[in-house]
Parts: C-alpha cells; structure tokens; sequence
C-alpha cells in the first residue's frame, strides 16, 4: 500500500469496514460568535462545514438513525463512528457535551466518537468530560490547524496560535484522545515548499491521524469574494497531486490518512471542479501516486529523534 488508508486502519482495528455517521449537535463557533471573530474562517461555509450530518433538530438517537439508513445498502451489519462534524463541537457547558457524545457512543454498533472542534475550545471541564468518554470507546478529535505559517492563518481569520494547537494535542493525549489534524493544500499565497512544511509539523506533532484537504471556493464562503476579484487562485489537478505526494512521503507510515481529498458540496462549489468528481479524482491520484512512487513516509524523519 502506498498510504495507510482510513479504510485499511479500520478494517485491521475492528475487523470490518467502517462508515463515519455525521451528526450535528448544534454548537456554535467562537469565531462566528464575537468570543474570536465575527466572520469565520474566510474558507468555512455557511454550515460549518457540516453539510452531510443529519438536522440539529433530531435528536442524537435519530439523527444515528437517519445516518445508518443512508449507508445500510453498503454497510449491512457493520460498524459505525459517531462523527460530530458541524462547527465548533466542543463549544458548550460541559454538561450538555457529556448527554450529547454519551448518547451516541452508547448503541453497541457505534466503535468510536469523533468530536471535530478548535484547538481553543477545550478548556480544563471540556477535557475531563473526554477523558470520561475516551474511558468508555475509542475518542478521536479533530483540530482544524489548517497551516501552520503565521501570515496565511490571520489570512484565512483562523483566530488561534500554533502554540495554542500544540498545547491542545498535548492535553488530548493527556485525556486518553487521538488527535487528527485537517491541513488545506492551497491556501492563498503559500508555495508548495510551505505546505509541505506544514506538513512535516504534522507528523512531528504526535498526532494519530490527518486530513488533508483541497481549498474549494463555495459560494457561500467569504473567500468567494476573494476568488471572484482574482485573489484566490485554485489549484490544478495535477498541481494538487504533486504537493500531495509531497506531504504524504513527510507523514510517518503509520499515521491514518483520514482524507486526501475534500468533498465540497456540489450545490455550493465554485472552483476547482475538477474535484467533484471523487471517484475520477482518487483514480487519477492513485495512478498519479503509482507513476511517480508516491510512499507515505519515505521521506519522515522525525525531529524528536535529532
């Protein structure tokens, strides 16, 4: 294999195939709010970036419902993940997360809870409600450190600091959670060398799991306006395959590669198209991958061993 695919760590962890349950739970965003910023992260939709979970107004037991429907066909009898994937999904009283994740780690066929949130919202109570969940199933949560070069994340408004992102791995380790972290290759003004940087921090940061994403431009964005001014240039397939192969070869062998690609709702994208059509995409990456011996880790040397 030349990636350690999210399918391939979950069938080899529980011993089938794994579908993700996407769920909104309601949370705001202090970046949304006025606690951070009033406009959210210029690339972030108008739906957090929530756009296949179930209704917030469904409570957790139905919305896992409506979920499992959507994948029955493809998944009869497998196991699921409970993804809490709508903004800012540890921005909340303590009490109201710990009701919330309880009841949906709690069916028999739910394997694992992913919790996608900010590196600044998990404060001392936060963190004891999942070190108690991470106690009952596996816990993964997600950090939305996108860069980790200064200038593109006051850019993009991502409203906290590098050393905010590495204080909160540290203490979701502490916690008993894995870490998964989200980097967007082509973000405005960043040259291939810098995100291959931002990937190198990655690997070195402890972190079990990464997403690497695509910038999409939605037409709901604040960076669409961007983009229709000529600001924001996109990347080309072929562009994005080569930083990718690039990123892959820095992660160690062993991290779960969650995501090489980005699913931006059709209904909303603007650019780059090329990209919505997935399965084209991720055959024409592993092709890519295949003529230019693309091998996640071959290039990892980790600093904490110099």
């Amino acid at each position: 294999m030349r990636y350690h695919s999210f399918d391939r760590a979950m069938r080899g962890r529980f011993g089938c195939k794994v579908y993700k349950l996407s769920l909104d739970g309601g949370f705001g965003c202090p970046n949304r709010d006025g606690t951070v910023g009033a406009r959210g992260c210029s690339f972030c939709s108008a739906r957090g970036s929530g756009e296949f979970a179930a209704s917030a107004w469904l409570p957790i037991e139905e919305q896992l419902a409506c979920a499992r429907a959507r994948v029955a066909h493809k998944n009869p009898g497998g196991k699921y993940i409970a993804y809490f994937q709508s903004y800012t999904n540890t921005y909340a009283p303590p009490e109201r997360l710990r009701s919330l994740f309880s009841a949906a780690a709690a069916p028999e066929d739910i394997v694992a809870l992913d919790v996608a949130t900010r590196p600044d919202c998990l404060g001392p109570e936060v963190l004891e409600v999942l070190a108690e969940l991470a106690q009952r199933k596996p816990l993964w949560v997600e950090l939305g450190l996108q860069t980790i070069h200064p200038e593109t994340a006051r850019a993009i408004r991502r409203g906290c600091s590098l050393p905010v992102f590495d204080e909160a791995v540290r203490n979701l380790h502490a916690a008993g959670a894995e870490v998964i972290v989200h980097q967007i290759l082509g973000l405005p003004g960043e040259t291939p060398a810098q995100m291959v940087e931002t990937a190198r921090y990655i690997a070195d940061s402890g972190a079990e799991g990464i997403k690497l994403h695509l910038l999409h431009i939605l037409d709901d964005a604040d960076m669409y306006e961007d983009y229709l001014a000529g600001r924001v240039p996109v990347m080309e397939k072929q562009d994005y395959f080569s930083v990718l192969g690039a990123c892959l070869r820095v992660l160690p062998p062993n991290m779960v590669i969650h995501r090489l690609t980005g699913d931006g709702d059709k209904r909303h994208l603007i650019a780059p198209l090329w990209s919505a059509d997935k399965k084209r995409v991720l055959n024409d990456m592993n092709r890519y991958f295949e003529q230019h011996d693309v091998i996640q880790g071959s290039d990892w040397v980790s600093n904490k061993n110099t």
